[in-house]
This record gives C-alpha cells, structure tokens and sequence, in this order.
C-alpha cells in the first residue's frame, strides 16, 4: 500500500468509521468545556462548533495516539482543546477577511458582529489553555504554547501578503506552514507525546502532519478557484476578493501572457471580482491548478513516508488514507 499512497479514494466518513466512538467522547468533551455563564459566547461558540466541520485536526490527535497504543480520556482533552483552537483562529480569520459564509453558512460576525466573534474567540483560546494546564504535562504546554505562536504570526505575514502580487511561492508556502500545518503538525505530534512515543516517533508524526496540513490549505486554494459553494461552503473567488495572493493565481500571474498576468495582478492589487471570469480563464489556460494539485500530492506522499517505519496498523491505514483525502476532496 505504501508503494502507491494516492491511487484510490476513500472518503473522510470511512476514514473516521475507525475513531468513530472516540469522537463521540471527543464531542461530549467539547460539550461539556464550552459552557459559560454569558449566554452569547454559550451562542456563538455553539453556532460555530456545530457547523458542520471536518474535525480533522482532533482525529489526528486520536489516530496518532492509537499508533501506540488504546486511545484515552487525556488524548479526548487534547482533540478538544485543538478543535478550541482552530475555532478561535476561525472566528478570527472571519473578522478580518470580513467573510460571510463559511461551510455553507452565515458567518459568525456576520450574524452576531465583529465585537462579540473575536471576544468569543479569544474565550475558546483561553479555555483550550485552561484546559491543557490540567493535564499537568509541560510537554503538551510546549507544544501548543509554541504553535498558538506560530499561527499567529502566520496570520499577520498573510494580512502583510493581501493586495501584493509579487509574493514569491517560497513566501507563501511560508505562510501556509505558519497558519495552517503547524496545528496539524501540533495535533499529529500530540496523540504521540500522550502515549510517551520516542523521539524519532515522534518528530515523524510532526513532520507528517505539516506536510498534511501543507496539501490541505494548496487544495483549499484550488477549490477557491474551482468549486462550488454547493460543495466548498463558500463563494467561489472568495480568497481573490479580498485581494489573498494564493498560489494558483501567482503560478498563473507568472506563467501567462501579458494580458492574462496585467489581469491577475490588478485583481490581487484591487481586491473584488470584477474580472472574475478572465482570471479563471487565465489560471485554467496556465495550467496553475494542476500545478498546485500536483505540488500538494508531492506533499501528501512526504506526510506518508515520513511515518512509513511505524508498524502497519489500522490507525496508520487511516492516516495514509487521510493524505489521499486531502488531495482528492472536493470540498
């Protein structure tokens, strides 16, 4: 299987069939951490956290621990507390791109204003710290400490990147690993650390959830240009109206002719939609989304061989098949 990571495709729901009652536990945790005396954040962190999400990032928490071993109520805190995490970056990242739709709904800010998102965002933030502190392992403290960081500064190098159409495609996987992978590459070393995995197992597991939490965001850019609200829960072009410079339009800005690249530039520059269709047109005739695609296969095959030494199990199965989702979803 190893041999040929990518050639068949499974869907996310066989994939989490595996974990399906640990993240029943997983949920009731959630549940029961998210409760609050203020009925607006009790309101929106529901609104959020019932959305309809993928939960990837807490299954891999729970698929890295059952590497090693039974999967227990500590690695049900740790799923929990880095779903808290990515919500808060969400209702985040909502305000600031002033987004409407997310998952094929109103956004939080959009229903409840700016004000009260990135206050309830910050309550998610503290009480995921709130509860790794009672754990009472200074490793998982490290971890998070050191990733909340890192996905911070990933949000404000790509608030740097909006409306730049000379953003170099080093820079912008830059920011990829910054805002993206490194909570995947967090929740992947977690389930780990819990189960007192060595070193080596450890740094595998790291390494592979960075260069899957890398394919994610390059196919979250393809679908930006080449879905469908239907499917990706959110206008088509969303990330080209507000100027983002993300990698299929930068591989097209300098792979197409004269007219196609003063095009794309001046839709980066200016933000919007108006030449939508001509911007399509240019990134499909460059071939760009192929490109992305073919550049986040080659990232999801890393992730694979990264932990290709640890025993064949059916929790390394479903981290493989994990990969392969991430590169053939369309949503």
């Amino acid at each position: 299987m190893l041999q040929n990571y990518l050639a068949t495709y499974v869907t996310l729901h066989s994939i989490q069939n595996l974990i399906s009652h640990d993240m029943k536990a997983v949920d009731t945790v959630i549940q029961q951490s998210l409760g609050s005396e203020v009925s607006l954040i009790n309101t929106i962190g529901e609104h959020i956290i019932n959305s309809g999400g993928k939960r990837l990032r807490p299954a891999l928490v729970l698929l890295s621990a059952g590497l090693f071993g039974e999967i227990k109520s500590q690695q049900y805190t740790l799923a929990a507390v880095i779903e808290f995490i990515h919500t808060a970056t969400l209702l985040h990242d909502d305000v600031v791109d002033e987004s409407q739709l997310r998952r094929g709904k109103s956004t939080a800010n959009h229903l409840f204003g700016n004000a009260a998102s990135v206050l309830v965002g910050d309550f998610l933030y503290s009480r995921a710290f709130q509860m790794m502190v009672k754990l009472q392992n200074m490793r998982v403290m490290e971890i998070l400490s050191e990733a909340t960081n890192i996905i911070s500064e990933g949000e404000v190098l790509q608030l740097l990147n909006v409306h730049n159409a000379d953003v170099s495609e080093q820079d912008y996987l830059k920011v990829i690993h910054f805002k993206t992978a490194k909570l995947f590459e967090a929740a992947a070393r977690l389930g780990s650390v819990i189960c007192n995995a060595s070193t080596e197992d450890e740094n595998a597991l790291a390494s592979y959830g960075m260069h899957l939490g890398t394919a994610f965001q390059l196919i979250d850019d393809v679908l930006d240009l080449s879905g469908s609200v239907k499917q990706i829960g959110k206008n088509l072009g969303d990330d080209l109206s507000e100027g983002k410079p993300t990698l299929p339009l930068l591989i097209a800005l300098n792979r197409g002719d004269t007219k196609q690249s003063a095009t794309i530039r001046k839709a980066i520059e200016q933000g919007g939609l108006d030449e939508l269709n001509a911007v399509l047109d240019a990134v499909n005739e460059t071939d760009a989304l192929t490109y992305v695609r073919d550049l986040a296969e080659k990232e999801a095959k890393l992730g694979c061989e990264a932990i290709a030494h640890l025993p064949d199990s059916p929790h390394k199965t479903a981290l493989i098949h994990l990969a392969e989702f991430a590169v053939k979803r369309d949503f």
